[in-house]
């Protein structure tokens, strides 16, 4: 008899988070839901059998660990783990950045993502058979800044050398990592993109969407790479957005 697959999801209330949960749900896969709202997760959730609420914040080691153990104690194992969860700040030079807040964007976008790869590495490490796969959430910005985003920025290039070191460190016990780069998908906190936002030029401009569909089934895609295989890195965005380009 063939196995469910599981995946658990981080930031899955909202945006990327939720449209992947619902996407992984609807092929059949028992998803964990994680994110500090118990309310938005159970709207994820929306009366799926297979899908586990595990409120939690990420950036908290002792209940990252609970939340996956309860993972573990309810399905077996844990195949995949996408690290969504992330936040960002208003635009502004780094002067007029609170310390702070600096700190606070690093602690969720980096710390966060590491505890939550941290525990899902040691049970894919203890399961038997061993292994699992790791999606990451990084980002355009992972590649080039926007004008006033330094935090933001910072914390998705060190994302890139989480990837790495996961990979690197996976390969002994059949752990896979990979990440993808999503550049405007139509999400709550990607909205103002449409609005307008500063361009590399100074001025403020709109800039093109993709649907957030888009993105979650580039990330079931990645997970579904057959075992002995991986997409190590991936980009995904709006075919018109000013990325690829001078200015």
């Amino acid at each position: 008899m063939t196995r469910t697959p599981t995946i658990l999801i981080t930031g899955a209330g909202s945006g990327i988070g939720r449209a992947t949960a619902q996407r992984f749900l609807s092929e059949g896969w028992r998803v964990g839901l994680i994110g500090r709202r118990r309310a938005a997760l159970d709207e994820t959730a929306a009366s799926h059998a297979d899908a586990l609420v595990l409120p939690c914040d990420v950036t908290d080691a002792q209940a990252v660990d609970a939340a996956f153990d309860r993972a573990v104690t309810h399905w077996g194992r844990i195949d995949a783990l996408f690290n969504n969860a992330g936040r960002n700040l208003a635009a502004n030079t780094p002067d007029r950045i609170d310390p702070e807040d600096f700190r606070a964007v690093i602690e969720v976008n980096l710390v966060g993502m590491f505890l939550c790869a941290r525990a899902a590495f040691a049970r894919m490490r203890a399961q038997d058979p061993q292994g699992g796969r790791i999606i990451n959430n990084g980002s355009i910005s992972a590649h080039a800044p926007r004008p006033g985003t330094i935090a933001y920025t910072a914390s998705k290039h060190a994302v890139t050398g989480l990837t790495r070191s996961l990979s690197l460190d996976g390969r002994p016990f059949g752990i896979a990592c990979g990440q993808i780069d999503i550049g405007n998908a139509v999400t709550e906190m990607a909205a103002r993109m449409a609005r307008g936002v500063p361009q590399a030029d100074g001025s403020i401009r709109p800039e093109a969407m993709m649907r957030v569909d888009t993105v979650a089934e580039t990330v079931f895609r990645m997970a579904c790479v057959p075992e002995g295989a991986n997409m190590q890195f991936v980009t995904v965005m709006a075919t018109n957005m000013p990325f690829v380009g001078r200015g």
